[in-house]
């Protein structure tokens, strides 16, 4: 089941574990410990919150019998910021749903016709599968590596 993960639910709801679980898993080996930090200060708490807030950011966590597995969120101008599974349900098509309810809510609250990802090296793949091109070739941003993608959805 697919639902949207309020400030309130951001604490209880465990979705920063599992984040910062699958980011160590499978990001942060590639990355510089600049990088790592920087993906923590992405992802603290009270940030997360204040973003939740102010409409900054939108997030749907994926629960499977009662537990979070997946997780995505969006920013305005239509760019998606974090989309992480846990690693027991991979290859299950949760990152599809979860995408797919991102690009529904798209349809229906906006008038974008593409939406943008900076894809870890590790999902690279993944987008690719989802719809999305290359928009250039990787890059280094204060230690996060990605590669600017994107994905026409009308």
């Amino acid at each position: 089941m697919i639902k949207t993960i309020t400030v309130d639910m951001v604490e209880e709801s465990g979705v920063l574990d599992l984040v910062w679980d699958v980011f160590k898993e499978f990001e942060a080996p590639g990355y510089s410990d600049e990088g790592i930090r920087e993906f923590q200060d992405f992802i603290a708490v009270n940030t997360m919150k204040d973003r939740l807030r102010s409409g900054k950011l939108l997030l749907w966590g994926y629960w499977e019998d009662n537990k979070l597995v997946g997780t995505i969120a969006t920013r305005p101008l239509c760019h998606i910021s974090l989309l992480f599974v846990d690693k027991e349900y991979h290859c299950r098509g949760i990152a599809k749903s979860l995408y797919r309810t991102v690009l529904d809510f798209y349809t229906e609250n906006s008038s974008y016709n593409e939406i943008t990802v900076n894809s870890s090296p590790y999902a690279v793949e993944i987008y690719h599968k989802l719809g999305f091109a290359d928009m250039g070739a990787e890059q280094t941003v204060n230690g996060i590596r990605f590669t600017p993608m994107k994905h026409a959805f009308r």
